[in-house]
């Protein structure tokens, strides 16, 4: 083994770390770049939850229960065409573009057309379809619904085409603009083209449209970042000999594309009706005032998995590249870290979510705050499921779509099996358990399937301990503070104040064993 005096070799005065030329080891150079990554991603995802936050409260304030019920089952039809209607392209942009670019960039470009004239065509198809079908599946619901749903349909093809750019962009190494177009500009124009709408009058259904309509935005700017950035790739690049760069790719690639597309097609279709089914079966047999309580719980939800989707845009192509470099040391590091930073940086707001439900009920107006035991119960669900880590994109950038896909079935077949039989009976608070138990299920398959395939194990233990911190530094004084005061609004920002300052004190203790040494790096980088 080396000296320290090598001239190749040193160590870092904070961690004794080895470097070599100067330079951080693999795994430093990763926490530093997860890290830098992640605080670009977080910052996006903080806005967009925020602003997604903000959205709720319009559409609740200004339609009440019933509207904001029939918009969100709206929005959730939508949302589950659309997992079908991008093909599942957006993976297979991430899986794809990543290794395409280390091995032959100028491949980029016809792989992009190929891609492009895929979601268009298909989302298309789909809204015809959707527009069509919707008098037939939805017979006999609130005309209003029907209307909302057939709305929102002609945006499809822009929607599927806005999900697809916006991973090309993160797969070519355009986070900042990711983050500025689909986490800011997108989520800021919702919130007035809805008040807007709502303010004039006008019916359901046009306000439902109104919140589609910034798509068009979206996907405008997102052509101009992509032609951009994949100039400046292509005036880097060399052609290889005998290689052929037609407007498609050849017919190898293009079969291959699809067919990772194919099962990753059917997995998000199955992913996005996990997180909207439950609220389209509740509103078909409980009501759209119930809808509407739940799908508020549920957009809190959203909103707090800002730490989730900060590094989940960092970490799928990471794990891409490793993967296809075959560096498996660097790989276990890199999704360790992410697990840990996901449950330190995570559970505090599912903690004070639980804790505070009431507060955060009565946001979205008085008759929403009897649906607080829901928010509880999902909030209970999302710590559990973290404790995996971004476990599901690591098992699809393995190139295992078909398992995620397979996955998401069985989750999907539970979910809406449960919701079926328990919904009438016991009504939203069943709804929660569920989709709870659902989200376990699929961590959990997704654990074994990762651990068996890659011989990546579930860092468990390394999660445990960030968890165990955060109920000891948050969840213990925010309990004890809202028993003595309530959960009221007071108490709440009390136990902010609390929860800050402990957090802050623990990770300076604890920053070596958090793994926080990357983000300290993040302002003194190596020479």
């Amino acid at each position: 083994m080396q000296q320290p005096d090598s001239p190749h070799v040193n160590t870092t005065p904070a961690t004794g770390r080895v470097r070599e030329n100067g330079r951080p080891s693999a795994p430093t150079q990763a926490r530093r770049g997860l890290a830098r990554g992640g605080a670009l991603g977080f910052i996006g995802a903080a806005l967009s939850a925020i602003l997604g936050f903000v959205l709720t409260i319009v559409l609740t304030r200004m339609l009440g229960r019933e509207g904001a019920g029939v918009v969100m089952q709206a929005t959730g039809v939508f949302g589950i065409v659309l997992a079908l209607a991008k093909f599942g392209l957006d993976s297979t942009a991430l899986y794809l573009l990543p290794r395409i670019k280390s091995d032959d960039p100028l491949r980029i470009r016809p792989m992009l057309h190929f891609m492009g004239a895929l979601v268009v065509t298909i989302g298309c198809v789909a809204a015809a379809l959707l527009y069509f079908l919707v008098p037939l599946i939805w017979q006999g619901s609130d005309l209003e619904l029907q209307r909302s749903i057939q709305a929102v349909a002609a945006f499809i093809p822009l929607g599927s085409g806005a999900l697809v750019a916006a991973a090309m962009m993160r797969a070519l190494g355009g986070m900042k603009a990711y983050v500025l177009i689909h986490n800011i500009t997108l989520p800021a124009l919702r919130p007035p083209a809805v008040a807007l709408a709502a303010l004039a009058g006008a019916s359901w259904a046009v306000v439902t449209a109104a919140w589609a309509l910034p798509l068009i935005v979206t996907v405008a700017l997102s052509l101009f970042v992509l032609h951009t950035v994949l100039r400046r790739i292509e005036g880097q690049s060399q052609p290889l000999p005998g290689e052929d760069y037609g407007f498609f790719p050849v017919g190898e690639q293009r079969r291959f594309l699809v067919g990772f597309a194919v099962p990753r097609t059917l997995s998000a279709a199955l992913e996005q009706t996990l997180v909207s089914v439950d609220i389209v079966i509740i509103g078909a047999l409980v009501g759209s005032g119930a809808a509407g309580v739940y799908g508020g719980a549920s957009r809190f939800i959203q909103a707090g998995m800002i730490v989730d989707s900060a590094l989940r845009l960092v970490v799928a192509p990471r794990f891409s590249a490793l993967l296809h470099t075959g560096k498996r040391e660097e790989l276990i590091d890199t999704y360790t870290t992410a697990t840990m930073w996901l449950v330190l940086f995570a559970t505090p707001i599912y903690l004070l979510m639980a804790l505070f439900a009431p507060v955060f009920m009565g946001v979205l107006g008085p008759d929403f705050v009897d649906g607080s035991i829901v928010l509880v119960l999902l909030s209970v669900g999302a710590i559990t499921a973290f404790l995996a880590g971004n476990i599901h994109s690591l098992l699809i950038m393995s190139g295992r779509s078909g398992w995620a896909a397979a996955n998401k079935a069985v989750v999907v077949f539970v979910n809406i099996l449960g919701n079926i039989l328990l919904v009438p009976v016991y009504g939203i608070v069943a709804a929660a358990c569920i989709w709870a138990a659902c989200m376990v299920l699929d961590a959990l398959m997704a654990a074994i399937e990762v651990s068996l395939f890659l011989g990546v194990p579930v860092p468990l233990t390394a999660a445990l301990g960030p968890l165990l911190l955060n109920l000891c530094v948050v969840g213990l004084p925010s309990a004890l503070i809202a028993s003595i005061n309530g959960p009221t609004v007071g108490a709440f920002f009390v136990a902010i104040c609390v929860s800050i300052i402990g957090f802050f004190v623990a990770c300076v203790m604890f920053r070596e064993r958090l793994r926080l040494s990357g983000l300290i790096l993040l302002k003194n980088p190596p020479n």
